[in-house]
């Protein structure tokens, strides 16, 4: 007999990559938010930088540094264009890279958006005992990650295996 993993409420920051949106029209954040909190996980803080590696870099740095950190959410700045720095900011931070969320995301995301799903960085990783997630800017792709891979890795309940109950031994 096997007793029934109780949930894990973890301690997660979004971010919000844009030089376009602000608090009051970012959708993507706002759907993250309120997503991690229905599942009944806390939010730290929230935070909108524009697309600037250093800044970026300096926020998750800070986040990553706090031990009362357990994952970050970043939407935005994973494209092709040429302000897209989240991938280049960010990806120096990690101790260990995620690389099956990315081709899952995108594999999931084919079925939404076809090839276009090739124009998204989106990746994943750890550092210092905290998840990295990097998510593309829009709604719906926030949408696809949180509903299909990051809310069940994030779920302690989640069988045969999940990130929430990792959490003790990443730092082993």
């Amino acid at each position: 007999m096997t007793a029934e993993r109780d949930f894990i409420p973890l301690n997660l920051c979004v971010l919000t990559v844009s030089d376009s949106r602000t608090l009051a029209n970012d959708s993507s954040g706002d759907y993250l938010i309120q997503s991690l909190t229905d599942a009944g996980h806390r939010l730290v803080e929230r935070k909108l930088l524009p697309d600037d590696r250093y800044k970026l870099r300096a926020a998750v740095s800070q986040w990553i540094a706090d031990d009362g950190v357990d994952g970050i959410l970043v939407t935005g700045g994973t494209g092709f264009t040429g302000r897209d720095s989240t991938p280049e900011a960010l990806l120096p931070l990690l101790d260990k890279e995620m690389p099956g969320f990315g081709e899952l995301f995108r594999a999931i995301s084919f079925d939404e958006i076809g090839t276009s799903t090739l124009q998204s960085r989106a990746f994943a990783g750890l550092a210092n005992a905290t998840f990295l997630f990097c998510l593309p800017g829009s709604t719906s792709a926030c949408r696809t990650a949180w509903e299909k891979i990051v809310s069940a890795q994030l779920d302690a309940r989640t069988r045969p295996c999940n990130l929430a109950t990792l959490r003790p031994r990443l730092k082993e």
